[in-house]
């Protein structure tokens, strides 16, 4: 199981391209400096109306397959 630690912050106009679709991923920094790439749809469950903001975890096997994105 693969683990990352990142925060987000992100206007919601800025999120637009990702929500229409137009951008299918979502690239962040980790904190301990690795970059995650991973499919913008995990964040529709935390968009507000201000966006998305907070720190996330995401999680998936070895092979970044089962891909799950928890708010920290």
């Amino acid at each position: 199981m693969r683990r990352f630690e990142f925060g987000l912050h992100i206007s919601a106009q800025d999120y637009l391209p990702y929500y229409r679709g137009d951008i299918r991923h979502v690239v962040a920094r980790c904190a301990d400096g690795r970059t995650v790439q991973f499919p913008a749809t995990l964040l529709l469950p935390f968009v507000s109306s201000g966006g998305i903001r907070g720190s996330f975890v995401l999680t998936c096997d070895d092979n970044g397959k089962g891909a799950q994105l928890q708010r920290r």
